[in-house]
C-alpha cells in the first residue's frame, strides 16, 4: 500500500462511502478518505485520500468545484433532483434562452443557499436526510457561497431540458442552484443528471474508474499549496516537528507551506506559529529511527 491520492471517476448509484468501502479493499487499508461527498447519482471527480494522505485531505476539502448539469425546468421534486418524487408541475413553456441566461447571472457572486432537505448538512446532530427519510423537514439556516460562473444552454426547448456549467465554491448546491434558476424564472426545476468536473486542480483529464485509479505522490496533490524543499539537517528537525523560524525553511508569508525533503517527499505542513515563528499543523515523516506499522 502507497501513501497518496487517487482520482476517481465516481460511477452513478454509489455514495461517496461505497467508493471509500471499495477503495479500502482494493488498497489493502482501512486508511482511505475522501474530500468531498458527490450524491449518489452524481458522478465525476471524487479525491480519495489512502494511508497517511487521509491526514492532507484537510486541505483539499476547501477547494473549489465545477459541474456540467442538466436542469429540467417544470418539474420540482423532493430531492431536487431526479431521484425524487414529483411533488408540483409548472407550465412554463419554451423558456427565452436570454431569459434563462439572464436570470442565471442573478446567482453569480456572493449568495446564500438553503441547503436541501436531502443532505449531510447536521441540525441539532442529525442529518437533514435522516430527518427526510422520517418525514420531517426542518428550518435551515441559509449557508453563504460563492458561485463564479453559471452558464446556460437549451438542450430541448420543448421538454424544458438545459445544460449548465458551473464553477462554484465549496459546500455550493448544484440541485439548489437549478431549484432556485426555475422559481425565479416563475416556475420550478431539478437536477436532472449531475457530474463534477474538477476538484481544484483536479479534472476528469485526471481521473479514472475505482478499478483503474492509481495513487498520486501526496506532494502532486498538494500542488495547489506553496511547498519548499529543505536540506537534510532542517529535514531532521521537520521530522521531530520542531518549532522553526522562517528563514530556517526558506519561507515567508501567510503560509501553510508544505515542507519537502530533497527527493520531494512531503515531511509535514507548516503554518506561522506566534509573531516570528513557525510550527507544524501536521507531520507526515516519521522521525529518524522511528519505525511506522504498515498503512499508518
Amino acid at each position: 500500500m502507497t501513501d497518496g491520492f487517487a482520482v476517481v471517476d465516481k460511477a452513478p448509484g454509489m455514495t461517496s462511502h461505497d467508493v471509500v468501502a471499495r477503495a479500502r479493499r482494493r488498497f489493502g487499508t482501512r486508511k482511505v478518505g475522501h474530500a468531498g461527498t458527490l450524491d449518489p447519482d452524481a458522478t465525476g471527480v471524487l479525491i480519495l485520500g489512502i494511508g497517511r494522505a487521509t491526514r492532507l485531505l484537510q486541505f483539499l476539502t476547501g477547494m473549489d468545484k465545477s459541474y456540467d448539469a442538466e436542469i429540467q425546468f417544470g418539474v420540482e421534486t423532493s430531492t431536487l433532483d431526479a431521484a425524487g418524487e414529483v411533488t408540483a408541475t409548472h407550465d412554463m413553456g419554451p423558456l427565452d434562452p436570454d431569459e434563462v441566461a439572464a436570470a442565471a447571472a442573478t446567482f453569480l457572486g456572493d449568495i446564500e443557499q438553503i441547503p436541501p432537505m436531502v443532505s449531510a448538512i447536521k441540525i441539532d446532530g442529525r442529518r437533514l436526510h435522516e430527518l427526510a427519510r422520517e418525514g420531517k423537514e426542518v428550518d435551515r439556516p441559509p449557508r453563504p457561497v460563492r458561485v463564479d460562473r453559471f452558464d446556460v444552454e437549451p438542450v430541448d426547448l420543448v421538454a424544458g431540458r438545459w445544460r449548465a456549467r458551473i464553477d462554484c465554491s465549496s459546500g455550493t448546491y448544484v440541485r439548489t442552484l437549478a431549484a432556485d434558476l426555475g422559481t425565479a424564472l416563475g416556475g420550478g426545476a431539478h437536477v436532472h443528471s449531475l457530474r463534477r468536473t474538477a476538484v481544484g486542480p483536479f479534472t476528469l483529464e485526471q481521473a479514472a474508474p475505482l478499478d483503474e485509479v492509481t495513487i498520486r505522490p501526496p506532494a502532486e496533490g498538494l500542488s495547489h499549496m506553496p511547498q519548499v524543499a529543505v536540506p537534510s539537517d532542517v529535514a531532521t528537525s521537520v521530522r521531530y516537528g520542531r518549532v522553526l523560524r522562517p528563514i530556517e525553511l526558506g519561507v515567508h508569508g501567510d503560509g501553510p507551506w508544505v515542507v519537502l525533503d530533497d527527493e520531494g517527499e512531503v515531511l509535514a505542513v507548516y503554518r506561522p506559529h506566534k509573531d516570528t515563528l513557525v510550527k507544524p499543523v501536521m507531520v507526515l515523516a516519521s522521525a529518524p529511527g522511528e519505525s511506522r506499522a504498515p498503512g499508518s
